[in-house]
């Protein structure tokens, strides 16, 4: 009898990456790309992660084997941000296109955190000790040098001074808090795992899609999110609720039954247990 074999599902592949064990870390680059299989369901990860070792492989010959940090730091921005073009999607910024890695790299057109997965591949590959940064607002990239670190905008490249970071951060900070409760900078500054970058990927894709009430393409995103948090119980109530308006009543109270169970004590409580009545009546 010949053998066969199961294709994963997208979701099952995207689980498959980000299940890893204690001190694993998860394959940033190959998972953030496979967010966009939903949308582009014929994408070919592997290809995708082949034009981007070929940007490396370019990369690396401009680069002289005994070049100090900071040199390799200023080639790269010099290739990434000059010779390939990168930069913001300033015209259509919140268009879901600029969370799908295949296509940043197509057009070189993107969002902060879309860029900055990009830019850090290329980072890592040159040997430079680079993170993500999830500052408030704008997603931030970080280089650690012998003399200190450097933050960057990935969408320009451009390095940001303390003044510049303190004036960004200010109106995300309570008016009414004391000087002296506010957390220091550097607390905002800390590297980000490559859990929490995925995360944040998704979460603005969510909040697109939900912003525009499309349910489908929502619970979708909402699928991964609870794969990669499984314990972020707010994503269970929102996937519910996307049920719900999807008319899909026994998911809509599964979901928002495992949010009730584990967040019995939220200021939603009421609320959502009375929607969930309602569904049942229905």
């Amino acid at each position: 009898m010949p053998l066969s074999y199961a294709v994963p599902t997208p979701l099952e592949y995207f689980a498959s990456l980000v299940a890893v064990g204690p001190g694993e870390d998860i394959a940033l680059l190959e998972a953030a790309a496979c967010i966009a299989h939903d949308e582009h369901p014929d994408l070919d990860v592997q290809q995708f992660l082949d034009e981007v070792d070929a940007l490396q492989e370019r990369l690396a010959r401009r680069v002289p084997a005994d070049a100090a940090p900071l040199h390799r730091l200023n080639l790269l921005n010099r290739f990434f941000f000059g010779d390939l073009g990168f930069s913001g999607n300033l015209n259509d910024y919140y268009a879901p296109c600029n969370s799908y890695l295949h296509l940043v790299l197509r057009t070189r057109r993107g969002i902060p955190i879309s860029l900055a997965v990009l830019w850090l591949e290329l980072a890592q590959g040159l040997g430079l000790r680079a993170y993500g940064v999830s500052f408030p607002g704008h997603f931030l990239v970080k280089v650690l040098l012998p003399r200190g670190q450097v933050v960057l905008d990935p969408m320009t490249g451009h390095s940001l001074s303390r003044e510049a970071l303190a004036e960004r951060l200010q109106p995300f900070r309570s008016p009414q808090a004391a000087l002296e409760d506010e957390a220091p900078l550097g607390l905002y500054l800390q590297a980000a795992p490559a859990r929490d970058i995925l995360a944040r990927m998704l979460r603005n894709l969510k909040e697109i899609h939900r912003s525009r009430q499309d349910w489908r393409r929502l619970l979708a995103v909402l699928n991964r999110l609870i794969v990669l948090l499984p314990n972020a119980w707010s994503e269970w109530r929102d996937r519910g609720l996307a049920h719900a308006e999807l008319g899909q009543s026994q998911q809509a109270i599964e979901d928002l039954h495992t949010y009730l169970t584990h967040a019995g004590d939220a200021d939603d409580a009421p609320t959502i247990a009375r929607r969930i009545g309602g569904l049942r009546r229905a």
